[in-house]
């Protein structure tokens, strides 16, 4: 019982401490307004330039705060005409976990929309893990604050269980 009883403390101990470290760690909460230094890199006009499944693309982003400056929504499409992909990606903060989210959704619709991303950022990176139907898949946003640039590497677990990468896009501003 004794033992037990320690076990319990123990937990309870590290939960607590372990809660304030991460809360330190991250972006203060605030309902009114959400704000992040890394992202407000971002905001603004952007051609990206790459390779997503294998092909060429290019897409021209616009990059606003919306609702309330809670989300920053990247709105972007391919430049061919007529466009074959369209997106609206939400990036906010959940201030109950301390993670980030990510929204994404575009003209394939329904099935994939349905999986809401979290992300954890590193250093100038956020990457979102998305747990798809089909299997994980991870999107990190990388900024050189040197070049005032922004790389999206795009990953996902094979069926052997190891890595592959779907797409990078590099972001220059317009």
């Amino acid at each position: 019982m004794q033992k037990h009883l320690f076990s319990l403390l123990i937990s309870a101990i590290t939960l607590f401490f372990g809660s304030k470290a991460t809360a330190q760690d991250s972006i203060p909460c605030n309902d009114q307004r959400f704000e992040d230094i890394l992202l407000e890199n971002l905001q603004g006009r952007w051609i990206g330039k790459g390779q997503v499944g294998g092909d060429a693309v290019t897409y021209a982003f616009d990059i606003t705060w919306e609702l309330n400056h809670q989300f920053l929504q990247l709105a972007f499409t391919d430049v061919s005409q007529p466009p074959q992909y369209v997106a609206k990606v939400f990036i906010g903060y959940d201030c109950v976990l301390h993670k980030y989210v990510m929204h994404w959704l575009d003209n394939f619709g329904g099935r994939f929309s349905e999986t809401l991303a979290y992300g954890e950022k590193s250093g100038h990176a956020i990457a979102f893990h998305f747990a798809y139907p089909d299997g994980p898949f991870t999107n990190t946003l990388t900024y050189d604050p040197v070049k005032d640039s922004w790389n999206m590497k795009m990953i996902y677990q094979n069926k052997q269980g190891g890595w592959d990468v779907f797409g990078e896009v590099g972001l220059k501003r317009e």
